[in-house]
């Protein structure tokens, strides 16, 4: 009995290969020039994400060298710019002043130096002009 019901099975399967085959046949006769333009646009797909992919990603940003030529031109000491950057991190006189190990009237001194070597009057003015210059990112 199963080798009859496999032969059947067997049979049956084949015939509806053979359907579907003619079936495709029909419709790639009939709508031959439809599928010729699915090709060519699946290949424009293809190439428009090989393109966007390789030619259009996002560079690389430039490492951030702070400037030196603004540096050197303004005579920024290597203390006044880890005061800057402390500024620009929010930090207090106070903080500040215990994260470099000196009084908060060295910062002060700092500070103002800072503000007349950058002409500014405010913090927030200072680490924009730092960031304008290019000193801070």
């Amino acid at each position: 009995m199963w080798p009859r019901v496999l032969g059947y099975g067997a049979l049956l399967g084949g015939a509806l290969a053979l359907l579907q085959w003619l079936d495709y046949q029909r419709l790639a006769r009939t709508h031959l020039g439809e599928v010729y333009v699915f090709f060519i646009a699946a290949g424009f797909l293809a190439l428009g994400m090989v393109f966007g992919a390789r030619v259009l990603r996002p560079r690389r940003p430039l490492p951030f060298t702070g400037n030196p030529e603004a540096r050197s031109a303004l005579k920024l000491s290597p203390r006044e710019l880890m005061v800057l950057e402390a500024l620009a991190a929010g930090q207090s006189n106070k903080e500040i002043a215990r994260a470099l190990s000196v009084s908060p009237n060295t910062v002060k001194t700092h500070i103002a130096n800072l503000f007349d070597k950058l002409d500014v009057r405010r913090r927030t003015e200072a680490i924009a002009r730092a960031r304008a210059l290019g000193i801070m990112p």
